[in-house]
């Protein structure tokens, strides 16, 4: 059976979890938006995915720059600063009670808000924003990180900036389920997509890298999400000096290299283990990848100690 990249462990706490929408918490079968919510009818809006660990909102502030730079790009007003939007995120936590969790994922979501008919035009919009925010307890499988994941080569490109940039990380993502149905029916777990110019560029849900004779490549960054993980593991190369190259690179490349793996804020780093039903190296170890993801750690318990000192906030 395919498994993806946020294939969670089944957790019964989700069943009573409390939503926000505007600010209102609502019990999980009660949270509702309007059919003529923005995001709804034609996908506008920006979004994030932040993990908790030990309470913290790991990385927030990379997370909120995106955010807000993806809704200015867009034209969208959120209506909130930065502070009351994370004091908000953290209201959420603690209505959950889940200021100690680790394993807690949340998702924000902000539409342009509701339209008095269906209409692409942002001028029909009445009233502000909606700010959706669910926090679920989500541990990630463990077996994707023991047994890696299957990839498979979509037709479907990475788009050019000049019609959706593909680093804003907006609520239309219908090209990405496309290029992941491709990968499903054809029995693996997530699309590998090739820029405009046929070079690799990302997976439908998370950035990819190789690693070939030492060295760790990953796309130039132009046509592929502008991953806060993806940013993270680029900087703690560089930091602990391993050789890193944001490049151009072909499937002639990705075929022959010792080790591959993807990066996403849910499950960090996951190994994977063939593409286009070719193993990546021997199929089973992925040394340098390994490291990356103990560095990775090491730098989210660094954050959470200094946001524990600080409140998180």
């Amino acid at each position: 059976m395919a498994r993806g990249t946020h294939d969670a462990l089944e957790d019964e706490r989700n069943e009573h979890i409390l939503i926000s929408v505007n600010g209102e918490l609502f019990p999980r079968y009660e949270a509702r938006v309007s059919v003529f919510d923005s995001g709804y009818l034609i996908g506008d809006g920006v979004w994030e995915g932040i993990r908790l660990y030990e309470g913290v909102l790991v990385f927030l502030e990379e997370h909120l720059a995106r955010l807000y730079q993806g809704a200015k790009a867009i034209a969208l007003d959120i209506g909130m600063t930065r502070h009351e939007l994370t004091t908000r995120l953290y209201q959420v936590i603690e209505a959950n009670r889940m200021e100690s969790g680790s394993d807690v994922h949340v998702r924000l979501m902000i539409t342009r808000g509701v339209k008095k008919t269906p209409s692409q035009d942002p001028r029909l919009v009445v009233g502000g924003p909606t700010i959706v925010i669910i926090a679920e307890y989500k541990q990630a499988n463990p077996d994707m990180r023991e047994n890696g994941i299957r990839l498979f080569t979509s037709t479907v490109r990475r788009g050019s900036p000049d019609y959706l940039d593909p680093r804003l990380n907006c609520h239309s993502k219908l090209h990405e389920v496309i290029a992941l149905t491709q990968a499903l029916n054809a029995g693996a777990d997530e699309a590998l997509m090739l820029d405009i110019h046929g070079f690799v560029s990302t997976c439908n849900a998370t950035n990819f890298f190789i690693v070939r004779s030492g060295e760790v490549w990953t796309s130039t960054g132009q046509y592929c999400m502008n991953g806060i993980t993806r940013g993270k593991i680029i900087e703690l190369c560089r930091q602990h000096g391993i050789p890193v190259y944001e490049k151009n690179f072909s499937l002639t490349d990705v075929y022959d290299a010792n080790e591959a793996f993807v990066t996403g804020t849910f499950a960090g780093l996951i190994p994977v283990r063939a593409i286009d039903s070719r193993a990546t190296g021997d199929g089973h170890a992925w040394p340098l990848m390994e490291r990356l993801s103990g560095l990775y750690y090491e730098a989210i318990s660094d954050y959470v100690r200094v946001g524990r000192q600080g409140d998180g906030r």
